[in-house]
């Protein structure tokens, strides 16, 4: 795990990686299966794809619906912001230009027919429920940055090792 930043406005990040004992090609098919996303989060309840494309393809769109202890329930549109079969999946929460968070899949093939797998998310620089949050106690910004990258990093672990197993072919969720 890695992470930089610790205001909003410096658009902090978060990255978890596993190696999976699969291929990038079964890898690829879960990580762009929106509909198995929310069975692998506590956060995301529910996601669909919505218009067309209606795939992971640049330009394509998807509605996510999540709930959170401290913000309550919300929905976003996302948008397919890079999409390289097998390598990449990316997108962009609430405006491609300007999204209050940037979510990426790294798929990297590896010499013995595995896959390492690298979630990655940055935060801003457009505004998003945790802004409003630091406007409210603009005083604990930092805190309030760190608590929600920690959150990623947790969740992001729990996704990757489940994607892990499912990828494998030891798990079911």
């Amino acid at each position: 795990m890695e992470w930089t930043g610790a205001r909003y406005a410096d658009t902090p990040t978060v990255e978890v990686r596993r190696g999976i004992a699969a291929p990038p090609e079964r890898v690829w098919e879960l990580v762009t299966d929106i509909g198995l996303m929310p069975r692998l989060s506590d956060e995301l309840q529910a996601a669909e794809w919505v218009g067309e494309p209606s795939g992971p393809e640049v330009g394509a769109r998807f509605v996510g619906r999540s709930r959170h202890p401290s913000f309550g329930e919300w929905e976003t549109t996302s948008y397919v912001v890079e999409s390289t079969p097998c390598r990449v999946f990316a997108w962009a929460v609430s405006d491609p230009e300007n999204p209050s968070a940037l979510w990426r899949f790294t798929l990297d093939s590896a010499d013995d027919g595995s896959t390492d797998l690298t979630q990655w998310v940055r935060l801003g620089p457009g505004r998003s429920g945790l802004s409003y949050a630091i406007d409210r106690m603009p005083d604990k910004e930092q805190k309030i940055v760190h608590v929600r990258l920690k959150e990623f990093e947790r969740g992001m672990g729990v996704t990757l090792d489940a994607l892990k197993s499912l990828a494998e072919g030891t798990g079911t969720r």
